[in-house]
């Protein structure tokens, strides 16, 4: 096949009817058969030469050159493609290194074999050009709602023809009795969109919280106005799920916006979830107020948050426990995912019981330290004293508001904590040196005898030792193991630091030490203090 003038024009109509039907650019086939060209001429004249063709846009008209670059004699390799200095001197007029000298040369009669592989070159990057042209369409649209047509299904995975392309609804990603058969409709979220190797995949979901959050959306004008917002999602796919919603205007109930006249915008979005009951919860600032929420309909009577273990107690009356648990744990897991906290729920008998035994514990304690009789250690505890510390620095005048106490006793009992306190020091400073425990420890600020006998038991006995520590290895802290938070026990925990105390006593460590110069560090804070508010 010779590219002749009566099938010139044909290359450009065959370019442009394959971009219609690929719908892509024809200036990207017109590239594809000039590179597939260029390579039938390279078997015909050798494949160590550099040919490239161009194909006029307007005519079709394919021009054939020869290019070789002018390199160092000393450089010269490839005879075919490159020429010395001297050399060029017999085509161009004062050549440099670096210059190219082209000549065209005459258009290749293709035999079948060429053709053959010239088609194989365009048809290859046709399929390229589709696959970028499917990946910029999808990939701004990860985070919607798509339709499509169940294709086939594969091992369990459903293939979804969006039109423009395929997609892939995985088993783990379908509600769990959902079936689908050929040309059934679907409806799904645009999970992910990847550009891989052999073309963009396309991942969808109807599991996925953010699914039920957009078909809210569509069926609430409030929500799409941005009214109202959603502001978590919980589910358990195919058979219960919790929304927490906001109101910005003081006139709309998000609640009843949502559920809509006689349910009828909920109802919407539980047909299509195949009928997962949808519990609507109005979404509050204020944590244990939100929880209280969120456990609906089960009705609570104590709420007691610990922000710093990101966990929360409830206290629920014995004949809600099982209404506030739920049917297999679902109602409490649904609403830890909600409020992103670790609940514990006790009835009122549990929670009775662990206060008496915490109230017996420090009437103990008061007994055998401030050697109290059992009458005066309960009266203690009654008005608020949980540990020695608060005894013995305590304001007088707090002591003197309990019944029988005057000056005198108020006195007595400070002293006697004090004295038991300074003993305990003592005892374990003691302990701690006798552990090997270096003085520059002992005296670094912020550390309690108590304090450094712990780091001596963990083997921390210098402050090198010390201002290598991580501040979770003191302070503790929560990791997240297969979805699962576990608890990372601290050295200093007990003592009652926290992680923001932790890395300051680090960092101070770390100066006392040299380690650290703090000039540098505090023009760093002040960048990133700068680059907090730049994004603000």
């Amino acid at each position: 096949m010779a590219i002749t003038s009566a099938n010139q024009l044909e290359l450009l109509q065959t370019a442009e009817a394959v971009a219609r039907e690929k719908m892509i650019d024809p200036g990207l086939v017109v590239e594809a058969m000039e590179e597939s060209l260029a390579r039938a001429a390279k078997s015909r004249y050798g494949s160590e030469m550099d040919i490239r063709v161009s194909i006029d846009r307007k005519t079709g008209r394919a021009t054939f050159t020869r290019v070789r670059t002018v390199v160092e004699e000393e450089e010269l390799e490839n005879y075919q493609s490159e020429l010395t200095v001297e050399q060029a001197k017999q085509y161009m007029a004062d050549p440099a290194v670096g210059d190219t000298y082209v000549e065209e040369i005459p258009p290749v009669e293709m035999g079948r074999i060429a053709a053959q592989s010239a088609k194989q070159v365009i048809l290859q990057k046709v399929r390229e050009a589709e696959r970028d042209r499917q990946y910029e369409e999808f990939k701004d649209r990860a985070g919607t709602i798509i339709n499509g047509l169940v294709k086939r299904e594969e091992y369990g995975n459903v293939i979804v023809d969006l039109g423009a392309g395929e997609a892939i609804l995985r088993r783990n990603e379908k509600i769990g009795r959902e079936a689908y058969r050929p040309n059934d409709r679907i409806r799904c979220y645009i999970k992910d969109v990847r550009r891989e190797q052999r073309g963009p995949q396309i991942f969808l979901s109807r599991t996925a919280p953010e699914f039920m959050a957009e078909l809210f959306k569509m069926e609430v004008p409030e929500i799409y106005d941005g009214i109202i917002e959603i502001k978590a999602v919980a589910r358990d796919p195919g058979s219960r799920a919790k929304i927490a919603v906001i109101s910005y205007d003081g006139s709309i109930d998000p609640v009843g916006a949502c559920v809509g006249m006689r349910g009828s915008r909920v109802q919407a979005v539980v047909n299509e979830l195949q009928g997962e009951k949808i519990d609507i919860i109005p979404w509050n600032e204020d944590q244990p107020t939100f929880l209280v929420n969120a456990l609906q309909p089960a009705e609570v009577s104590k709420v007691v948050l610990d922000d710093e273990a990101g966990k929360i107690e409830v206290v629920v009356p014995e004949e809600q426990l099982s209404l506030a648990i739920g049917r297999r744990g679902q109602n409490v897991r649904l609403a830890s995912q909600l409020t992103k906290l670790d609940i514990d729920i006790m009835t009122e008998a549990e929670e009775s019981a662990r206060r008496q035994k915490e109230f017996e514990a420090r009437t103990a304690l008061f007994m055998s330290t401030l050697d109290l009789d059992e009458f005066f250690a309960q009266l203690l505890v009654s008005e608020g004293f949980s540990s020695l510390e608060e005894v013995a620095y305590v304001e007088i005048d707090e002591l003197l508001v309990i019944d029988g106490v005057d000056e005198g006793t108020a006195s007595e009992l400070q002293a006697r904590a004090r004295d038991y306190l300074e003993a305990q020091a003592k005892a374990a400073l003691d302990a701690a040196r006798e552990m090997g425990v270096e003085e520059n420890l002992i005296a670094f600020e912020g550390l309690t005898p108590q304090m450094v006998e712990a780091l001596a038991k963990d083997d921390v006995k210098t402050l090198e030792d010390f201002a290598t520590c991580a501040d979770w290895e003191l302070a503790g802290g929560w990791t997240t193991v297969d979805g699962q938070r576990v608890k990372d026990d601290g050295v200093l925990e007990p003592f009652g630091i926290s992680l923001e105390e932790a890395q300051d006593m680090v960092m101070t460590a770390r100066i006392v030490l040299g380690w650290v110069d703090p000039e540098e560090l505090a023009s760093a804070e002040e960048d990133e203090t700068a680059d907090e508010e730049d994004e603000a």
